[in-house]
């Protein structure tokens, strides 16, 4: 529920818009926005999409132009370089804070973005094991010379539970799980806590979603668009500034795949082929890890305008005007 100041006037909000990648999310946050600056609330938006932390990659993540941003400020876009890593514990401190400078201004937040882990880190009360450097060199070392099969297999015999919450071919997840474990914690394995309870008291999460016999089609045209739309030669360009050392960034789907393509490695057709496929399996793990959010108000933005969000949240909270 929206809290009031000693003034009588609502507080800061903290908005998420959550979903399945080609959903809809940037474009309800940017309607969204405009409902509430109507209704005399301005609002700033909070990028929570990892791979859009990165300066560069533009066509390969959809991240909107600052020319169609509509004056709204945005934050935590381009906040990376392509070689840095993003990490979720650096993520989650860095856009609380930047959540708290939005509500001192006076501002509602809006945290929008499919990347579930991220957003969980940011939402909820979600603490990290410790880190050791040491062992988790020591464990990269062995994902490089053994593979990620190899480390998986390990972690499945030590947690199967962690396991089955991880691809298995995701070597960072697979390493940062079992450093966890070599330190005796109990791994989170990128699962929400037990009982999660939110970190913000006056929080909304609105969830966007399509059905998938129409997400499907819909996603399989937008890795075909990107490629139309140049992202080959965006690679080559963040090729020059050391994407394929990037430990995050150029693992990322359809930068991983353009690579391969420039490499020779694969065919254009190829690459495509294997960016849908991924594309798609990636939002059904979206889609499972948003729906164990109990707090969610799931909609289809083809159906459902900004305006009745808003409206809906004062209906909830009797002591707002509508100024």
């Amino acid at each position: 529920m929206t809290t009031l100041d000693a003034a009588g006037d609502p507080s800061p909000t903290l908005w998420a818009v959550v979903g399945a990648t080609g959903t809809g999310k940037t474009a309800l946050s940017l309607d969204l926005a405009g409902v509430l600056a109507a209704r005399g609330r301005r609002a700033e938006i909070v990028n929570v999409d990892a791979m859009q932390l990165y300066r560069g990659m533009d066509i390969g993540t959809a991240k909107l132009p600052e020319a169609q941003r509509r004056g709204i400020p945005h934050h935590l876009f381009d906040a990376l370089s392509v070689t840095d890593e993003a990490a979720v514990a650096w993520y989650q401190d860095v856009a609380r804070r930047t959540i708290g400078e939005i509500h001192a201004r006076g501002a509602d937040a809006i945290l929008v973005g499919g990347s579930g882990l991220y957003a969980s880190s940011v939402l909820f009360d979600f603490r990290f094991p410790p880190r050791d450097e040491g062992l988790r060199a020591q464990l990269e070392d062995e994902l490089d010379r053994q593979g990620a099969a190899a480390l998986f297999a390990r972690l499945r015999d030590a947690d199967p539970a962690a396991a089955a919450r991880i691809d298995p071919r995701n070597g960072r997840r697979i390493v940062r799980a079992l450093e966890v474990l070599a330190q005796g914690g109990a791994t989170h394995g990128g699962a929400l806590p037990d009982a999660p309870a939110l970190w913000h008291p006056s929080t909304r999460i609105i969830g966007t979603a399509i059905t998938r016999d129409e997400l499907v089609p819909l996603l399989d045209a937008r890795v075909e668009r990107m490629w139309q739309s140049g992202l080959i030669d965006e690679v080559e360009a963040l090729r020059r500034e050391g994407l394929e050392r990037g430990p995050t960034a150029g693992r990322a789907i359809g930068y991983a795949q353009a690579l391969s393509q420039l490499r020779g490695e694969l065919t254009q057709a190829e690459a495509i082929a294997e960016t849908q496929a991924l594309t798609r399996r990636y939002a059904r793990r979206q889609v499972s890890w948003f729906k164990r959010y109990e707090q969610v108000r799931w909609i289809d933005v083809r159906e459902t305008e900004a305006s009745s969000l808003v409206a809906d949240v004062r209906a909830s909270d009797p002591g707002k005007d509508d100024s």
